[in-house]
């Protein structure tokens, strides 16, 4: 199993035009009304959104926000994917995308999707956009 690389290390915030996500102070925020979500809801939602347009497998959640064995079945991140995706409301389904079978990808929004950094201001389709459309081709050449 191979596990997503987060973004750089000194990344700070994610922001876009509906959703900012600060990983120093832990808190979300969505259209600028503060998100309340549980621990673990903000956990999920921050390591997918610092693997952004990667796939990350279920197992890989699982083992990086609940520190569970692989082998263990549970229906607890489909029930905390559904919660995060209602805590993201009319975005839900458009930033948390279901791989079937797979597992979820963090789609950022397609206006001005950014990562903050010290000095720094990176664009979030970056390498993610390619990892994406690479993902895409080989499915869609599979068909």
């Amino acid at each position: 199993m191979t596990v997503p690389q987060p973004l750089p290390i000194h990344t700070t915030r994610y922001q876009d035009a509906h959703l900012t996500v600060d990983f120093e102070r832990e808190i979300a925020y969505l259209d600028d009304s503060r998100m309340r979500l549980t621990y673990k809801a903000y956990s999920l939602l921050a390591f997918l959104v610092r693997h952004p347009g990667e796939l990350v497998p279920r197992d890989t959640l699982l083992l990086r926000v609940w520190g569970y064995n692989p082998e263990i079945r549970t229906r607890t991140l489909d029930v905390h994917i559904r919660r995060l995706r209602k805590s993201l409301g009319a975005y839900g389904t458009a930033y948390v995308e279901t791989i079937f079978g797979i597992g979820y990808r963090f789609q950022p929004f397609h206006g001005s999707a950014r990562h903050d950094t010290p000095g720094v201001t990176a664009v979030a389709q970056g390498a993610g956009a390619e990892k994406m459309w690479q993902w895409k081709t080989l499915t869609s050449g599979a068909n």
